[in-house]
């Protein structure tokens, strides 16, 4: 018995920890710092990756996680009532105005669609957890993790480089993060799958190369 929940114990802070390391406010910074190693970008002038980074930071991962805190902080509410889906709206919202500042930076420094599009695909996919979230607790740490092999095989098609690699280590780390929501009783399998698949569709529809037109157009004008 006691064996048994040192285990249980144990899986709870294995889970706990890739919550954190993967936690959705992440990706955007991360998808960007790849591209300016891994991608033909890397030749751009530091300076300017310097620049866009710092952006990028400031306002998907600073601002929203400073304004929930100051939220939290205020209302005085547990983590455990920050996760109920009544108490998820605020967090949403304050989340994404802070991408929508984001964008329109991007757009005065008038940065290429395929870096602006990774901030308008996270955008896009906050905005549809929230209204499904009306009437279902979508995951957004696995919504994160769609769209990021989302973009992955949409940037794929536009560098023509093979991801499957990529695809692979994501794949199993978006497992591993379902399996982490779940275990820790934040969302169930359903909430899981329906989160990696908004995600994975606002992605490609914003940023694979055929279908990304209108978006294209609408920032670019």
């Amino acid at each position: 018995m006691a064996e048994h929940l040192i285990a249980e114990k144990s899986l709870m802070k294995a889970a706990k920890v890739v919550s954190i390391l993967f936690t959705p406010f992440s990706i955007p910074f991360v998808a960007f710092l790849i591209l300016f190693i891994f991608s033909y970008l890397r030749i751009m002038p530091l300076n300017y990756k310097l620049l866009v980074l710092g952006v990028v930071y400031c306002c998907t991962i600073l601002l929203p996680t400073l304004s929930i805190f100051i939220f939290q902080k205020i209302n005085k509410l547990s983590p455990e009532e920050m996760a109920q889906r009544k108490r998820r709206f605020v967090p949403f919202l304050l989340t994404i105005a802070s991408y929508l500042f984001c964008l329109l930076m991007m757009n005065r420094l008038r940065i290429p669609w395929y870096m602006t599009g990774i901030i308008l695909a996270a955008l896009l996919m906050l905005i549809v957890c929230v209204v499904v979230n009306l009437w279902w607790k979508l995951s957004e740490h696995t919504a994160g993790a769609g769209a990021v092999l989302g973009g992955l095989v949409a940037f794929s098609a536009l560098f023509g480089y093979n991801p499957v690699w990529w695809l692979c280590v994501f794949i199993l780390v978006a497992g591993l993060l379902g399996t982490a929501r779940i275990i820790l009783g934040h969302h169930t399998p359903g909430e899981v799958l329906g989160g990696f698949a908004v995600g994975l569709l606002c992605s490609l529809l914003v940023l694979d190369p055929m279908l990304n037109l209108l978006f294209r157009y609408i920032l670019f004008r």
